[in-house]
């Protein structure tokens, strides 16, 4: 039986034991989608990877990521930790303080930035394939608040509602007023199944801009149980996605803004990640997501 190497890597941290967890398979030829998704269930982490040869010769190389119960079109701390895992490997070679390759993912070819320092990646920025956006579905401030056991005074005023966005993968942004209601925050199982046709995304990004750490912008939670993922530690795609929702509240119609953002606080896996956009008549034209990752384990798994 065919035997495959793996690494698990911490993503957006540079420590063991925080960020958020990755399972890579760097050469993944052979296995099958429905092999795929049954190791991704296996590892039961948020999401795992697998690393094909490109269809498209302009690309590094193909990946493919599933969460456990399904596979992704797109989403940032894979396609960070990939990067970074390929680099530690030497399966890509790095060049100077900065290399450029190119993943084959679902929603198109993601360019990815590798930083290096002392001769070893240290940092990984992705381009975001398609520009975020907001989506349809409204959702009451009430409304919010019960799906997230939280009193309506706890959310945002008047201008952030919550609101739909996507940069590839759907989210229903929820701001709320402070930390205390970020950390009280928990999906109502119920309401969740009872509004699911209502809302813009199942995937529940909340998150709030009073903090108390002068290095952050943003401190936010992710939950996503229709994907398996109970709450998430970091999540790139949810980041990426996230200017759609601040660039209108931003007073030039021109601009360029660098926020950084805390999650995963509250599991005990706190992940940093930066996330850049710039826009033109308040037409975002560019965002970017960065961050770091640590090499955890290796070792092999034999498919039947």
């Amino acid at each position: 039986m065919p035997r495959y190497q793996f690494f698990t890597l911490d993503v957006f941290t540079d420590c063991v034991f925080a960020g958020n967890p990755l399972a890579v398979f760097p050469d993944a030829h052979g296995l099958t989608a429905e092999q795929m998704q049954a190791i991704a269930a296996e590892f039961n982490l948020s999401e795992t990877t697998f690393v094909l040869p490109p269809e498209d010769p302009s690309c590094t190389a193909r990946v493919r990521i599933f969460t456990p119960r399904a596979e992704m079109p797109f989403a940032g701390h894979p396609t960070i930790g990939t990067a970074m895992c390929l680099a530690f490997i030497d399966r890509v070679a790095t060049h100077g303080p900065v290399t450029t390759i190119v993943f084959e993912e679902g929603v198109g070819p993601v360019p990815v930035e590798i930083g290096v320092e002392n001769g070893r990646a240290s940092f990984a920025t992705l381009t975001v394939a398609i520009p975020p956006r907001l989506v349809e579905g409204e959702l009451s401030v009430e409304q919010a608040a019960e799906l997230l056991s939280l009193s309506p005074d706890d959310l945002g005023d008047v201008d952030w509602r919550p609101a739909g966005a996507t940069a590839g993968v759907p989210f229903l942004y929820v701001p709320v007023r402070s930390l205390d209601a970020l950390a009280r925050a928990r999906v109502d199982s119920a309401a969740l199944h009872r509004m699911r046709d209502k809302l813009p995304s199942p995937h529940i990004y909340v998150f709030t801009t009073a903090t108390v750490d002068s290095d952050v912008d943003i401190r936010s939670r992710m939950f996503a149980p229709t994907m398996g993922i109970e709450e998430d530690p970091a999540t790139g795609a949810a980041a990426a996605a996230l200017p759609a929702y601040l660039v209108p509240r931003e007073p030039a119609s021109d601009g360029m803004k660098t926020w950084r953002v805390r999650q995963g606080v509250e599991m005990g896996r706190p992940s940093d990640l930066t996330v850049d956009a710039e826009w033109t008549a308040g037409a975002i034209t560019r965002v970017r997501v960065g961050g770091s990752a640590v090499t955890v384990s290796e070792g092999w798994i034999t498919v039947p």
